[in-house]
C-alpha cells in the first residue's frame, strides 16, 4: 500500500488505504447492495478485512459495489457504464470492469545507501480487471496486469516491476445466509488484507501488486466475525502469464476475529476490536548469513478506527516459533493516532506513531528475537525501502493539511534507533545491511518525509512524494551514506 491516507487517517492507515484515497468516485455510485449483489455484508465492510472504500474506490477492486449503477440515471459517462454490464433482463447476472493505467518516475540518490550513481526509474503499470455475479451467491474475479520499466542504474529489477503479463488475481466466491449469519468462501488468487496493514500488505507500492493462493472462508453477523485462510504466494516470473506460479516454500495461515465495539463507548465511537492466531512457515528462511527452514506464530490484537476528533490503529503481536536450530521470541508494538483539529473534514490533522519491533540473535546462536512482519507495508518507514519493523524502535510526529478539498500534504519526521545494538540494521525486504551487526551505535536514522495528492478529477489523480534519508552511525559506521528520494505519478482509474 502506498502512502498517506485522506485526512483524517492515523500513521498506520494513512499507509494501508493511500491509493483508493487519491480516487473520488462518481458522486452516485457505491450505493447499498441489493439482491443481484453477493451475500449482503452484515458486519460493516470497512471492517471486515477487505481494506477500506474511499468514495467506492478500493485498493482491492473486487471489494467495491458499483450495482448503484444499474440505474442508467445515475451514470456520469460512458465509463460508468462498464460498471454494471447486465447479462440478462433482471439485472441478476452482470460484470463490472475495472482498469488502471499508472505512470511514475523515481529518483534515488546513493541508492542501497551506498555512494554511487543516481537511480532513476520509469515505471509503467496497466491493470485491467472483471467482476462477474452470478445472483446473490456466486461471484468470480479475474485481474491481468502489465508491469513496465525503464531508466538509470536499475540494476536487475524484480518481477514485481517489469513483468509483460501476469494474472494478478483469480478467484470464484459463494456465500449465502444462514440463521442470521453471512457465511462465503473464496479459492484463487486474491490479495489478502485481513490485519495490520504492518503486518499485511497488497504492497500498491510495487507494479505488480503482493497477491496469495488457496482459501478464505469467513462468517459474519452485525457485530462480531471470524476469517479462517490457508495461502501461499505467489512467486512472479517476469515473462507471460505462464510463468507466474505458486511459491512451493512459504505458506501463511491462521484465524481473524472481529467485534465491533460498542458505538457507545467513549463518547461515541467507530471502533473495532481483531484479535489474530496466524502461522507463516518458510522452508527458506535467511537471518545472519544462514538459511534454513522456519515456522512463526503469531498472537495478537488490533484496536482501530475512529474516537472522537481521534482515529488511532494500535496493534501488539507476540512471535514464537523456530528457525532451524533457534528459538523465536519476538515482539511488535505499533501505535499510530492522529487528531482532528476542527469539525470540518478539511481541518488539520496533527499526530504521531511510535512503533516497536525486537531485534537480537539474528547473528548468535540463542533465541531468535528479530521480529518479522509476514508481507507488510514496506514503505511506511522508508519511501526508499531501507527501513522494516525488525530490530527497530521509531517515533514519528507528522501533521496533514488540505489546502484546498482536493490537495492533501502530509509531513513527517521520524527518529529510528535499534533495538539491539548487536544485530544488522534490516531493509524493507527482510535482508541486513551488511556490517552493521558489528557496530555498537543504536541511531539508525532521522528520516523527513513529504508528500502531496491532488485528486484532480474523480478518476485523475497525481502523487508527490519526497523524503531526506540521514543515515546515522549505525549505517555510517559500516560504510552507509544518506539518501534521498523523490518521486511523482499520475493514475488514472475507472
Amino acid at each position: 500500500m502506498t502512502t498517506f491516507r485522506a485526512a483524517g487517517a492515523t500513521a498506520a492507515l494513512v499507509m494501508a488505504h493511500a491509493a483508493a484515497a487519491q480516487q473520488v468516485a462518481p458522486s452516485e455510485a457505491g450505493g447499498t447492495r441489493n439482491p443481484a449483489t453477493p451475500t449482503v455484508t452484515s458486519y460493516p465492510q470497512a471492517a471486515a478485512g477487505d481494506g477500506a472504500n474511499t468514495n467506492g474506490y478500493n485498493l482491492s477492486r473486487w471489494a467495491e459495489d458499483w450495482s448503484a449503477l444499474r440505474d442508467p440515471a445515475k451514470r456520469r459517462d460512458a465509463l460508468d457504464a462498464l460498471k454494471f454490464i447486465p447479462a440478462d433482463e433482471d439485472g441478476d447476472v452482470y460484470v463490472t470492469l475495472s482498469g488502471e493505467a499508472r505512470a511514475r518516475v523515481n529518483l534515488t540518490t546513493n541508492p542501497n545507501l551506498r555512494e554511487t550513481r543516481a537511480q532513476r526509474q520509469d515505471i509503467r503499470r496497466l491493470v485491467l480487471g472483471a467482476d462477474v455475479h452470478v445472483g446473490p451467491h456466486l461471484r468470480g474475479f479475474v485481474e491481468v496486469a502489465h508491469g513496465g520499466i525503464s531508466g538509470i542504474a536499475l540494476g536487475v529489477p524484480s518481477a514485481a516491476l517489469r513483468n509483460d503479463l501476469v494474472v494478478q488475481q483469480a478467484f470464484a466466491e459463494v456465500g449465502a445466509e444462514v440463521a442470521g449469519a453471512e457465511l462465503g468462501v473464496r479459492y484463487g488468487r486474491q490479495e489478502f488484507t485481513d490485519g495490520p496493514n504492518l503486518l499485511v500488505s497488497q504492497r500498491d507500492n510495487n507494479t505488480i501488486r503482493y497477491t496469495l493462493n488457496g482459501w478464505r472462508g469467513w462468517a459474519r453477523t452485525a457485530t462480531m466475525r471470524v476469517d479462517l485462510f490457508d495461502l501461499k504466494p505467489t512467486q512472479y516470473g517476469d515473462l507471460g502469464a505462464d510463468d507466474d506460479v505458486i511459491d512451493p516454500a512459504r505458506r501463511f495461515s491462521g484465524m481473524t476475529l472481529g467485534l465491533v465495539v460498542p458505538r457507545t463507548w467513549l463518547g461515541g465511537s467507530k471502533l473495532y476490536f481483531d484479535p489474530f492466531l496466524w502461522r507463516r512457515r518458510n522452508a527458506v528462511g535467511a537471518w545472519g548469513g544462514r538459511i534454513g527452514p522456519a515456522t512463526r506464530y503469531y498472537a495478537g490484537a488490533r484496536l482501530w478506527g475512529d474516537a472522537g476528533r481521534w482515529t488511532i490503529d494500535w496493534s501488539a503481536n507476540h512471535q514464537w516459533g523456530t528457525y532451524i536450530d533457534q528459538q523465536v521470541d519476538a515482539w511488535q508494538v505499533f501505535m499510530a493516532q492522529t487528531y482532528r483539529l476542527g469539525a470540518s473534514p478539511q481541518a488539520v490533522r496533527v499526530g504521531f506513531h511510535a512503533d516497536y519491533a525486537s531485534g537480537g540473535g539474528g547473528y548468535g546462536d540463542g533465541k531468535l528475537r528479530n521480529a518479522y512482519a509476514p508481507f507488510g507495508n514496506n514503505i511506511y518507514y522508508s519511501y526508499g525501502l531501507f527501513l522494516t519493523p525488525s530490530n527497530l524502535i521509531a517515533v514519528a510526529p507528522n501533521v496533514t493539511v488540505s489546502p484546498t478539498k482536493r490537495l492533501r500534504v502530509t509531513a513527517e519526521y521520524q527518529l529510528a534507533w535499534r533495538d539491539d545494538v548487536r544485530d544488522a540494521v534490516y531493509r524493507a525486504n527482510g535482508q541486513p545491511f551488511a556490517g552493521t551487526q558489528n557496530v555498537r551505535d543504536a541511531k539508525i536514522a532521522d528520516v523527513a518525509r513529504l508528500q502531496a495528492i491532488w485528486s484532480i478529477s474523480p478518476r485523475l489523480s497525481m502523487t508527490g512524494r519526497y523524503e531526506h534519508f540521514v543515515a546515522g552511525p549505525s549505517l555510517t559506521g559500516a560504510g552507509y551514506r544518506s539518501s534521498d528520494f523523490l518521486a511523482g505519478w499520475i493514475s488514472f482509474r475507472f
